[in-house]
C-alpha cells in the first residue's frame, strides 16, 4: 500500500497524483509494488530478478510508460537494472525517477541502471527525476546510469533532472548512434550544503548523418561541489554539440571538462562551456519589479533550469 509519504514522492519524481493509466511499474523499497501492462507494452521481471525488461511493440504510438522508484526503508541501498526494447517505428513517452524519504541517521540509496535499445525508426522521450527529502540525517545517494543504443533513423530525447536533497550522486550517461539517428540529452542538477554530484558522459557517433546534443545545466549552492565530464566521439560524417553551463553560488565549486574527439574528416563537433555567478543586473531588474533578493535568485535559477 502507498502511504502519504509515498504519494508525495511519486508526485515529486513522476507528477503522479494517482495510479497512472496505461503501462506502469512502481517499485518500493527494492520490491514490486504494482504493475500494469498493455497490448503494446509488456513488462516482465528479468531472469536474475535484478529489475525489469520492457518491450514496446513495433508501430506503437500515443502510449506512455511510468516506472518510478520510491524508498523510505532505513539502511536500504537498492540496485535495479532495467532494459527497454523499443520496436521499429514506435513512438512512446517513458516517465521514470526515484524519490527517497529519509527519516533516520541511517543511509538510503538507489542505483538505477537503464539500458535502451531502439530499433530502426523508433522514438522515445525519457524523463527521469531524482529527489530526496525527510527529517533524517542519513546520507541519501542516487546513482543513475543511462545507456542508449540507437539503430538507423532512431531518435531519443532524454530529460534528466536532480531537483534537490541528494547528498551524493554519481551520474553516468552513455550512448552509441547508428546512421541517421539522433539524440538529445538535457541534464539539470542542483546541489546545496555539502552535497556532491559527478556527471560522466560519453557519446559515440558511429553512423553517417547521426546527430547528438548534450546540454548540461548546473546550480551549485552552499559548500556543494559538482563535476561534469562530457565526451563526444565521431567515427563518421556526423554532427555533435556539447554545452555545459554552471551557476556557482556561496562557496560552491565546479569542474567542467568537455572533450571532442574526431576520427573522421567530415565530422562536425562543437562545444560551449561557461561557469559564473548570477549577474547583478538580472537581480536588480527583478528586484525593481517588487521581488526581494531571495525571490529574485530563485526566479533566475528556475529559469536557468527550465
Amino acid at each position: 500500500m502507498l502511504d502519504a509519504i509515498d504519494k508525495n514522492l511519486l508526485k515529486a519524481v513522476a507528477d503522479l497524483e494517482t495510479i497512472p493509466k496505461g503501462a506502469y511499474n512502481i517499485r518500493k523499497n527494492g520490491r514490486l509494488e504494482s504493475r500494469n501492462v498493455t497490448a503494446n507494452i509488456d513488462i516482465v521481471t528479468n531472469e536474475d530478478n535484478s529489475g525489469i525488461d520492457i518491450t514496446v511493440a513495433p508501430g506503437t504510438v500515443n502510449e506512455s510508460l511510468h516506472i518510478p522508484v520510491i524508498l523510505n526503508q532505513v539502511d536500504l541501498l537498492d540496485v535495479v537494472q532495467n532494459r527497454f526494447f523499443i520496436g521499429e517505428d514506435a513512438d512512446v513517452i517513458i516517465i521514470a525517477g526515484c524519490g527517497i524519504h529519509c527519516g533516520s541517521d541511517k543511509p538510503e540509496g538507489h542505483t538505477g541502471i537503464h539500458e535502451f535499445y531502439l530499433k530502426k525508426g523508433s522514438k522515445i522521450r525519457y524523463v527521469e527525476k531524482h529527489y530526496a527529502a525527510g527529517p533524517g540525517s542519513g546520507k541519501r545517494t542516487l546513482n543513475p546510469v543511462t545507456k542508449v543504443f540507437l539503430e538507423e533513423n532512431a531518435h531519443a530525447e532524454m530529460d534528466l533532472v536532480q531537483i534537490g536533497g541528494v547528498d551524493r550522486a554519481d551520474r553516468k550517461n552513455e550512448a552509441e548512434l547508428g546512421p541517421g539517428s539522433s539524440l538529445l540529452i538535457t541534464e539539470k542538477v542542483m546541489t546545496d550544503g555539502k552535497q556532491k554530484a559527478v556527471s560522466n558522459n560519453r557519446i559515440i557517433l558511429r553512423g553517417k548523418d547521426s546527430r547528438a546534443e548534450l546540454i548540461s545545466r548546473s546550480v551549485i549552492k552552499g559548500n556543494s561541489k559538482q563535476d561534469f565530464f562530457g565526451s563526444i566521439e565521431a567515427y563518421a560524417a556526423c554532427y555533435g554539440h556539447l554545452e555545459c553551463d554552471a551557476i556557482v553560488m556561496d562557496k560552491g565549486t565546479n569542474e567542467t571538462v568537455p572533450a571532442l574527439r574526431s576520427f573522421h574528416p567530415d565530422a562536425e563537433l562543437t562545444h560551449e562551456a561557461a561557469i559564473g555567478k548570477i549577474a547583478n543586473d538580472q537581480l536588480m531588474k527583478l528586484m525593481s519589479l517588487g521581488l526581494d533578493y531571495d525571490e529574485a535568485v530563485n526566479r533566475i535559477i528556475q529559469g536557468f533550469l527550465q
